[in-house]
Order: structure tokens, then C-alpha cells, then sequence
């Protein structure tokens, strides 16, 4: 990095506090409440992670103009303080430190003190996390970070002890007020660091893509697979969903069947393990161990929102049994625990319920003996439930034997034994309804519903449940009837009837591809104006002509130190590759070329990176897919357009860009295509079409599947 220099001497310019930093570790214990002795800023926010730090002693503010007036007011640092309702660690410091009423009264006469929901404000996030990651090396949650009274920040951390926690705070504060000058020195230098890292340069757009050279990255990428868990051979496990469905896409075209057998093997293996809940359905965040067995119990929309489109995909696919049942299974916990009544669905689930990680999910043998009667013996060794009991807190459930083996060890036939499955774990779930639950995330983030809306989307078109497209059109509805101003300016969170904090990239690139995507299944071309519409405010307010990339804020909240792009995949996809996607599919649907044209120069930009790290570019590579194999384009135009839509995409097509209507269209490509006497479908490639046909069957054969 080239930066590096820099970086150091600003770690340098601390050496002398003697502090350090503890590793973020991967536990804590819940917030157990506390009196309502004292009252800070807080209590006037909608954030349940903000709310709960309400009645701490430390006078916390949010981020914002006041927080930031103050300390240049009264010359006093800036302590910024980042978690999310569902992080653990941050609940333990908070408990041991910000409950603590002798550090409170530190921390409020030295800093002005801010905290922060990463979730609600993941750019005040992005800005001081990649401060403590240039400082010390690493980052995590909960996220504390010093900056000047402008918000320029110096020194930080992870989760601190409180004996350790109280040396930091006096000496930073000590340094600030004897060495002043080192600390302005370094400040500035982790500012240019932040200012400069994850900045993207224009390149030449002349770029060629080739089968050929993914082929290489995936080949590499091969080496890290775990050939008998699935996932990537570590622990923790992670799903990355749009690493799997890039995989899912790759084996499409390459009908490489390793890249398959390594897909299935993930998919099956994650439906199988503790990470799955098998009694509720829904996935938890991650795995801890590496064969998917005992899970970070916390349930974030996010991930399975993703999970949905991508077991809807691969059972398209494969026609497994097993993903249809993940897929209406998670349908059913996220509607049961997540929906908010009004259109929209809430952010998590913590993983810890009475003071206790995982409490409300474990089962202990006497329990589920009690609630089988005759059936525990088979349930239980189907989930290995044991007497003494598969993990610390209790049994975890998790399929462990072959069912062939029970079949045939219980003289059973399968469809016998999957109705007792059915009925134990519905009766099992009645009996954790009445237990203590974990705390609920109960705000509603643009993103992440909309991440939802696709999840219900390709789960209708996997199953054809008229269910699943009635909520995604009612979560769209949603956005456009709260969360936005006009239909275009989007708010980023929205609870108890208030919508604040204008939207960020990732709100307006996910809720563009759904409206294209509620396009391409409800053929109502509403949702495709408003998604152009959208994207042509995104241009305006979010994106740079000197990269030809998009930041992740917009040129109208410009109060941070650092305009950051969020060009690489997470848990979540890259916002950056999100809009390039939509940008290639609305410039082919609506012949805008400049939108094909800034897509193609955004993905010139990533090409080496997305080539060399493929598996953490996955919403890059499939569409850098696109550019290798050009997608079919099909226009389905009659009467009864959308039941041959619904039949087409009950298989998987990635290649296929399905386009149509029921009547007159102004669309240039159903331009001239409509007859109210048949139904007719319409395939071009490369600008080359084939006749038109009436009868689907055709259409199918001539799609080159290779």
C-alpha cells in the first residue's frame, strides 16, 4: 500500500501511551438493562442498538451537527463509539464500561462521546473503521475510535477491558493536551489514509473479458474449497451468498462439475448443520466451527434474504427437494419473527436470550422426550439430540445420520418419516414460542428489504406461490410509500412511523435492481420507470467522473472527512458492482447505451481485482459473465404473456434476459410486438433475432446451454 509510510508514523506518534489495543473477540454476554437514572441524547432515536445505550451515565450523543459543534466549542476530542444491536462484545463493554458510573464520569469530562448503529449510519462506519484498521492491523465491533474535534481521527480500537479502557482514555486525553502537536500530525496522516484507501482509478475502457481467464481465477480459487463441509476450508464459516451464486452462475456456463458438486455440497451441508434452524427454519450468521454445527445463534435479515434467492436458484437447478423445503421454511421465519405489520420486515434476531447465547435455540434430551412421547427416539437420533447433550448450553440440532439408514432401521418409508419430522418439529416450535426470546432489531433498513423483495421474487419463480410475489410487491410499495420522497430520494431507516437518514448506495443499487426484478415478473413496466428514474438520481448525487465510479454517499452529505466506495463484497454485495449490474440492465431493456456504457467502464475499473480475487468479487464476475457470454434476450408479448413467463422461469436461465407484456408496450424491444390473437416469443442475441415462435418449447431448445 502506498501509504504504508504514512500509516506508520502515525501508529508511531502513539507509541508512547503504552496502550494496547485487546483483540476483538467473538463473544459477550446480553444487555440486561439498567436503571433510569440517567438519560442521554439517545433517548429521542429509533435505533434499538442507540435506545439501549439511552440510560448509560455516559452523556452519548448521536452523530451529528450537535456532537461535532460541541467538541470544536469546547476543544474536546471526539469519542466515537460504533456497534449494531446484535454484537455481542459491544453489549460486555457496554456492561463493564459505559454502565460503570466512575468511567461514565471519565469519559464525559475528558470527550464528547458519540455512538453510532453501524447499521443506521454504515458510512460514519466505513470512515473510522478503516481509521483503526490502517492504526492497529485489525477492526471489529464494538468499533472505538478518538478523532479531533473535526472528526479527524488518530487512535482506536476494538473491545477494551475497563481497567485497560480507563488507561486509554487519560492517555489520549493526556497526549492531546501535552503533545498536541503529535497528535494533529498523526491525525492528518490517518485521515489522508482513509481519505485515499479503496479509491478506485479510472482505466482505459478497452477491455476484453474471456472465459478463459476466469477459468484460471475459479481454478485457483478452488484450493481453498472444504471438500467435505462445503464453504471455504476455515472456521468461522461464513455464507457469502454472491460467491455461491457466481459459483452457481460459473458452473452454468463451464459445466465444470466440481464447481457444482463443491455448490450442492455447500447448500446441503449448511441446510443440514446447526446453522440452519431446523425446528424454525432461517439461517443464523455464521458458523463457528467448520462444519457448520454450532452457529453464531444471531439471525440478520440480510442473510437470508440472500439465502432464499440463492437455494430458489439452485433448486431451479437441481430440483432438490431439500432447498424447497429451506426455501418455504425460511419464508416462515422470516414472516413469523421478522415482519412489522405494515409491508416490512425488521433487521434481526440477537443470538442471546436470557443472558445466554443461543438459550432460546438449544433442547435438552428430557425435554424433547417429553414433547415426541414415542417419536423422540427417531427425531433424536436423526438430530443427534443426546443425553449429554452436543454443546455447552444443550443440543444444537443438526442432521446427523443418512436417512436411508433410519428408514430402513425403523422399518419406515420416507414419506412417513418426513410427516414425522413435519409434526415433531412443528410441535417442538409451539413449546419455544413460550420461551423468553431473543431481542429483536425491530428498524426497518431500506437495503436489507430490498436485498428481501429478490428473495421473494426468485423463491416465486422457483415454487410459483402467488404468496411469495403478493410480499414482494408489497415490501416495494413500502419503499416507495415511506421511504422516499417523491419516489426517488430514498431514507435509510424507517420505525414507528418515522423515516430519517437519507439513503446510502447500497439502499438505492438494491432497491433498483428489485424494481427491475419485480419488473421482469410482473411485466408491469411501473417498476422499471421508477427504477430509471432512481438510477438517474444515483448519477446525479452519488457518482465520480474522474472514476467513473459511485461513492457511497452523496454529494449532499458531505459532513464526514472521507467519501468512501464500497467496491468489494461482504456478507452483503458491493453497492459499487450492484449499480453496474443494474446500470448493464437497464441500458438493454430501455436502450440507454450510456448506462451500458458506464457499466462497462465501472467493470473495466475492477477487472484486475476481480480476476485475481474472485471469491470476494462475486457480483463483479457474474458481470463480467454477461460480457463473455452475452445473455439471450426474450420478449414474451400476448394475452397470456405473463403464464409463459412464469413457465420459462421455473428453470434456470442465467443466460436469458426475459422481457414482456399483455398489451401495447413503448419499450424499444416490445416495440411493435404485441397481437392480441396469440402469444409470441421473440429471442434476439447480439442483436440477431430469431423468428418469432408461439410455442415455448422451441424457444427453450434454441437457448444455447451449452
Amino acid at each position: 500500500m502506498k501509504n504504508r509510510f504514512k500509516y506508520a508514523l502515525a501508529i508511531l506518534a502513539f507509541v508512547f501511551l503504552g496502550v494496547i489495543t485487546v483483540n476483538f473477540v467473538g463473544a459477550q454476554i446480553q444487555n440486561k438493562g439498567m436503571k433510569e437514572k440517567y438519560t442521554n441524547s439517545l433517548i429521542n432515536e429509533t435505533s434499538p442498538y442507540l435506545l439501549q445505550h439511552a440510560h448509560n451515565p455516559v452523556d452519548w450523543y448521536p452523530w451529528g451537527n450537535e456532537a461535532l459543534a460541541k467538541a470544536k466549542a469546547e476543544d474536546k476530542l471526539l469519542l466515537i463509539s460504533i456497534g449494531y444491536s446484535a454484537c455481542h462484545w459491544c453489549h460486555v463493554m457496554e456492561h463493564e464500561s459505559f454502565e460503570n458510573e466512575e468511567i461514565a464520569k471519565l469519559m464525559n469530562e475528558l470527550f464528547v462521546c458519540v455512538k453510532v448503529d453501524r447499521e443506521e449510519r454504515p458510512d460514519v462506519d466505513q470512515v473510522y473503521m478503516d481509521a483503526v484498521q490502517l492504526i492497529t492491523g485489525r477492526g471489529g465491533w464494538p468499533l472505538n475510535c478518538f478523532a479531533l474535534p473535526d472528526g479527524r481521527p488518530f487512535y482506536g480500537g476494538t473491545y477494551f477491558p475497563s481497567d485497560n479502557w480507563v488507561q486509554v482514555l487519560k492517555a489520549i486525553s493526556n497526549a492531546y493536551i501535552t503533545e498536541k502537536d503529535k497528535v494533529l500530525k498523526s491525525a492528518e496522516q490517518v485521515s489522508e489514509g482513509v481519505r485515499t484507501s479503496g479509491l478506485i482509478e479510472e482505466k482505459a475502457n478497452n477491455t476484453s473479458y474471456s472465459m478463459k481467464d476466469l477459468d484460471v481465477s475459479v481454478n485457483a480459487w478452488k484450493s481453498s474449497f472444504d471438500k467435505e463441509n462445503g464453504g471455504e476450508n476455515r472456521a468461522p464459516k461464513f455464507p457469502i451468498p454472491i460467491s455461491l451464486e457466481f459459483l452457481l452462475n460459473y458452473y452454468f456456463y463451464s459445466k465444470d462439475v466440481v464447481i457444482l458438486d463443491h455448490l450442492t455440497l455447500s447448500l446441503d451441508k449448511m441446510a443440514e448443520g446447526g446453522i440452519y434452524d431446523q425446528v424454525g427454519g432461517g439461517f443464523a450468521r455464521y458458523s463457528v466451527d467448520q462444519y457448520w454445527k454450532v452457529p453464531h445463534f444471531e439471525k440478520m435479515l440480510y442473510d437470508n434474504a440472500q439465502l432464499l434467492s440463492l437455494y430458489a436458484k439452485a433448486y431451479r437447478l437441481t430440483k432438490k427437494p431439500l432447498y424447497k423445503r429451506v426455501i418455504q421454511e425460511t419464508i416462515g421465519f422470516v414472516e413469523r419473527e421478522l415482519f412489522q405489520g405494515e409491508g416490512g420486515f425488521y433487521s434481526a434476531l440477537d443470538a442471546d436470550s436470557e443472558g445466554v447465547e443461543g438459550k432460546f435455540y438449544v433442547w435438552e434430551k428430557e425435554e424433547v422426550d417429553r414433547v415426541l412421547g414415542d417419536n423422540s427416539s427417531i427425531f433424536s437420533e436423526y438430530y443427534e439430540v443426546l443425553k449429554n447433550a452436543n454443546w455447552e448450553e444443550g443440543n444444537i440440532l443438526h442432521i446427523k445420520k443418512d436417512k436411508s439408514d433410519l428408514l430402513e432401521k425403523y422399518n419406515i418409508d420416507e414419506e412417513e418419516f418426513d410427516l414425522l419430522l413435519k409434526e415433531s418439529k412443528d410441535k417442538l416450535l409451539k413449546v419455544r414460542a413460550k420461551r423468553i426470546r431473543p431481542g429483536l432489531d425491530d428498524k426497518f433498513l431500506t437495503s436489507w428489504n430490498a436485498l428481501l423483495i429478490k428473495g421473494y421474487l426468485e423463491s416465486y419463480k422457483a415454487i410459483g406461490d402467488e404468496a411469495y410475489l403478493e410480499k414482494a410487491n408489497q415490501i416495494a410499495d413500502f419503499i416507495v410509500e415511506r421511504m422516499s420522497k417523491s419516489g426517488v430520494q430514498l431514507f435509510r431507516t424507517y420505525k414507528n412511523g418515522d423515516s430519517r437518514i437519507n439513503a446510502f448506495l447500497d439502499d438505492y443499487s438494491f432497491t433498483i435492481e428489485a424494481f427491475i426484478a419485480l419488473y421482469q415478473v410482473s411485466f408491469d413496466e411501473t417498476w422499471l420507470q421508477r427504477a430509471n428514474t432512481m438510477t438517474a438520481y444515483v448519477i446525479e448525487n452519488f457518482y465520480d467522473d474522474k472514476s467513473g465510479m459511485f461513492f457511497y454517499t452523496s454529494v449532499k452529505d458531505a459532513e464526514l472527512i472521507a467519501r468512501k466506495m464500497e467496491v468489494m463484497d461482504n456478507v452483503i454485495p458491493s453497492s459499487n458492482a450492484s449499480m453496474a449490474e443494474s446500470l448493464y440492465l437497464l441500458g438493454n431493456i430501455l436502450g440507454k447505451l450510456e448506462y451500458v456504457g458506464m457499466s462497462g467502464q465501472m467493470l473495466t475499473n475492477m477487472k484486475d481485482q476481480t480476476l485475481k480475487y474472485t471469491s470476494y468479487h462475486g457480483k463483479w464476475a457474474n458481470l463480467m459473465l454477461k460480457h463473455i457470454e452475452s445473455p439471450y434476450e426474450l420478449v414474451i408479448s400476448g394475452k397470456d404473456a405473463k403464464k409463459f413467463q412464469r413457465d420459462f422461469n421455473n428453470n434456470f436461465y442465467p443466460n436469458v434476459l426475459v422481457l414482456g407484456s399483455e398489451q401495447e408496450s413503448d419499450l424499444p424491444l416490445l416495440k411493435n410486438r404485441f397481437s392480441n390473437e396469440t402469444t409470441s416469443f421473440y429471442l434476439c442475441k447480439d442483436k440477431a433475432c430469431f423468428l418469432p415462435t408461439s410455442n415455448i418449447n422451441e424457444v427453450i431448445k434454441r437457448i444455447d446451454v451449452k
